[in-house]
């Protein structure tokens, strides 16, 4: 897009195959990933990590933060994004997340996470409706995270409560929730009315429909809109019946991604360019507004310079 050196995602769980979460994740396999995505309109990301055994982050955070480090990668992987392990076990809420895997609020966990890391989480995502919610929220915002709020059945004084700790967010607004809520007092009208927290949402054509699109950027305002991908490791892939991120799941022609048993998707197949390919076909939002919620406004809330997204030439894969 003219005037952009292309999207920031905030949301990366994998890509061609290459789960970010797997407890044999390669860091070959890692960089070229990385790569594959920087070649394809995404011009910076957060390499996500969900909900996992404690020895799949002592295997992973520690080996991503040093490609992170990799010069070739300098001015496009800013950081990583932890969302879990402290979701709600709820069933809906955990989402595509396994149960048995979420953690309460835990300060020294976070504080574990965030040594294995070197210090390269920007971004956590957490349930505002848990026990000890507030309290991590404040202790990650007082490390320079930044945390976002999800996986959970939060009220609005949930959201107020963990706004006023420091929460400064929504994960992907509108999902990682059953399919049958109150039609009134639920976390989708609730994340609408804070207005404090802007909305992530994942407009890849599947996981919110264009009218709820459009409800949350005319109520939110375009500097509360963060547009994000949420790519599943099988983003990129053909379609066929995959196990990924502990589900099995079905990746349909139309790019739908979804796991039948627990009637819910796994991430998205769509690259962060496709997505705002998407949402502009819908004439939502101007050229100016569409950079903002794809590129400028990801960056403020991660607190990153646009002018820090350099844009080299394409690395040559290894």
């Amino acid at each position: 897009m003219k005037g952009i050196p292309g999207f920031v995602d905030l949301q990366v769980n994998g890509f061609l195959g290459v789960d970010f979460s797997a407890p044999d994740l390669t860091e070959p396999d890692f960089i070229r990933a990385c790569r594959e995505l920087l070649g394809r309109g995404t011009a910076a990301f957060l390499p996500t990590v969900i909900t996992s055994p404690m020895e799949a982050y002592e295997h992973n955070l520690p080996m991503m933060a040093d490609v992170l480090d990799r010069p070739e990668f300098a001015g496009r992987l800013p950081g990583l994004h932890l969302e879990g392990p402290f979701v709600s076990p709820e069933p809906g809420a955990v989402g595509a997340h396994n149960p048995e895997w979420a953690q309460p609020p835990s300060a020294k966990l976070f504080d574990q996470l965030c040594e294995l890391a070197g210090g390269k989480i920007k971004l956590l995502t957490l349930a505002a409706d848990v026990p000890g919610a507030a309290e991590l929220t404040r202790h990650a915002v007082g490390r320079g995270v930044r945390v976002s709020l999800g996986h959970h059945l939060a009220t609005q004084e949930d959201l107020e409560r963990l706004a006023q700790a420091g929460a400064t967010a929504l994960t992907h607004l509108g999902n990682a929730l059953p399919n049958m809520i109150h039609r009134h007092i639920n976390p989708i009208w609730a994340g609408l009315a804070a207005d404090d927290l802007a909305a992530m949402l994942i407009a890849d054509g599947h996981h919110l429909p264009p009218a709820l699109l459009k409800t949350a950027i005319r109520t939110k305002g375009v500097d509360k809109i963060i547009v994000v991908s949420d790519a599943s490791p099988l983003a990129g892939m053909p379609p066929g019946r995959y196990t990924t991120m502990a589900n099995d799941v079905v990746l349909e022609e139309s790019g739908l991604l979804h796991n039948p048993a627990k009637g819910c998707m796994v991430g998205s197949s769509a690259t962060m360019r496709q997505c705002m390919d998407y949402l502009a076909s819908l004439n939502i939002l101007p050229q100016d507004d569409l950079r903002r919620v794809g590129f400028y406004n990801p960056l403020r809330l991660i607190g990153a310079d646009p002018s820090s997204i350099l844009v080299l030439d394409p690395p040559q894969s290894s």
